[in-house]
């Protein structure tokens, strides 16, 4: 049985789903054929799978697809049917010092979309954001820090199996900001041009009409203030997966766990 993990809709009638990766042409005649495939001969020599893809918003024979070893790979249709040889290898080199038992799986991409520019990539891991410029293969040129205080939680969100939940990421229309989820309902928000970054919360309360959003904080250590919420007390039950930004208007939804939360920037 094949497992789907991503759905792309390029600039034309044709759907991308990136299981291996197939083409699925949509028109007068419905058929698909494989344009990336890398499953080894003994399926038990697995040992990478494609966890993403998405379409160029402007060039509808160029792909990406991002793997679960943190390497995103663009491909161009119109050099061969089959994309077994990609174009760019994008890849940031790992820092020996800093490898862990968890280090590959912390580094599995779980989302990739292009700038609505066509300029950059953004990619999400379990625990950053990156964005990576077209024309610079060896390393991302922003890295943005979700939930940097879960590094020392990584045994109990491997024991308990949240280690491997896949969020999704979205820029805003103007690609100057990017939004990302995380947990106990909390989603981010990092502005490019200022480098500032929010941390915001989706619950009832924060749902009622013209209610205000306000900032939340998490404590890591020593004494926590009123407003601040200890990394020990974050329900990992809850978590914000799936984000989507309006293409042209400053409107977010989130979805948090069975319930869609829908917010517009303040008007006066």
């Amino acid at each position: 049985m094949a497992h789907l993990d991503s759905v792309a809709l390029p600039d034309g009638q044709e759907i991308t789903p990136s299981a291996g990766i197939q083409h699925f042409a949509v028109g007068e005649a419905f058929f698909l054929f494989d344009i990336v495939d890398i499953k080894p001969a003994n399926m038990e020599e697995l040992t990478e799978v494609i966890t993403a893809a998405e379409f160029h918003p402007h060039h509808c024979n160029t792909f990406v697809y991002s793997s679960s070893k943190g390497t995103i790979r663009l491909c161009d249709m119109r050099a061969s049917a089959l994309c077994d040889r990609h174009s760019k290898f994008f890849e940031e080199p790992e820092d020996p010092s800093n490898r862990s038992f968890f280090s590959e799986i912390i580094s599995s991409i779980s989302d990739v979309k292009f700038s609505h520019s066509g300029r950059y990539i953004m990619t999400r891991d379990y625990l950053t954001v990156k964005v990576w410029d077209l024309n610079m293969e060896n390393r991302p040129i922003e890295t943005y820090q979700v939930h940097d205080y879960l590094r020392s939680k990584l045994c109990s969100l491997y024991e308990n199996d949240c280690i491997f939940d896949k969020f999704e990421c979205v820029w805003n229309g103007s690609d100057s900001v990017i939004m990302t989820g995380s947990y106990n309902n909390f989603f981010r928000m990092f502005d490019r041009n200022t480098k500032r970054d929010v941390t915001l919360e989706a619950s009832r309360e924060n749902s009622k009409p013209r209610a205000i959003l306000k900032p939340r904080k998490v404590c890591v250590g020593g004494k926590r203030r009123k407003d601040e919420i200890s990394v020990d007390s974050l329900d990992f039950s809850k978590k914000i997966l799936h984000t989507a930004w309006h293409p042209s208007e400053n409107i977010i939804a989130v979805a948090a766990t069975n319930n869609l939360y829908i917010f517009q920037d303040k008007v006066n």
